[in-house]
């Protein structure tokens, strides 16, 4: 699943562009020869992790139960063994469709925040609950439900930690350089 390509998720990567390669974003394609097309393809790739990452996010909510009266059990169960609201469809909705325009840090930031508000009892139940649904409904080899719940938990706490880590307004050359100069001068 993917989001959206819209002009503010495009941005960054036109900037990184026109800074990496000198590229004008206004430069028609004829102009381009195969070197260009080559560094393109290479920024392209180093800049799209975080739209990937916001992708995935969405395709591991998406193998969930629908937030439909037939997916009610499901998120009720979820919500008493995880002890924590944050992951309700009604308080991640907002969330959600914002991600699906390629805007994916609020997400992030209220997964991460309900597998903080976790405790390790809590994560293993929650784990147990999600199995049991990914079993039921993707009918996964021999592997038990706990394993499965705790194996998606921790691919979307990973993929959470991405989207905010692969953020472009972190990715500013000025503030990197600066970090580089005083953490070598330690």
């Amino acid at each position: 699943m993917l989001p959206e390509v819209r002009p503010h998720v495009s941005a960054p990567l036109t900037d990184q562009l026109e800074l990496q390669l000198g590229l004008a974003p206004d430069l028609e394609a004829s102009h381009l020869d195969v070197e260009r097309v080559a560094g393109i393809a290479v920024v392209a790739a180093a800049h799209s992790g975080g739209y990937a990452a916001i992708g995935h996010l969405l395709g591991l909510l998406a193998a969930l139960p629908a937030p439909t009266e037939a997916g009610e059990r499901f998120w009720l169960e979820l919500w008493r063994s995880s002890g924590t609201a944050y992951l309700l469809p009604a308080n991640i909705k907002a969330e959600v469709l914002q991600s699906l325009t390629g805007e994916g840090t609020a997400l992030a930031r209220q997964i991460l925040s309900a597998v903080d508000e976790m405790t390790p009892p809590q994560r293993v139940a929650a784990g147990e609950v999600i199995g049991q649904a990914l079993a039921e409904s993707d009918h996964l080899p021999d592997l038990k439900t706990q394993v499965i719940g705790e194996l998606w938990l921790r691919d979307l706490e990973l993929t959470a930690w991405r989207v905010l880590h692969a953020d472009g307004r972190s990715d500013d050359p000025a503030g990197r350089k600066a970090f580089l100069e005083a953490w070598t001068s330690v």
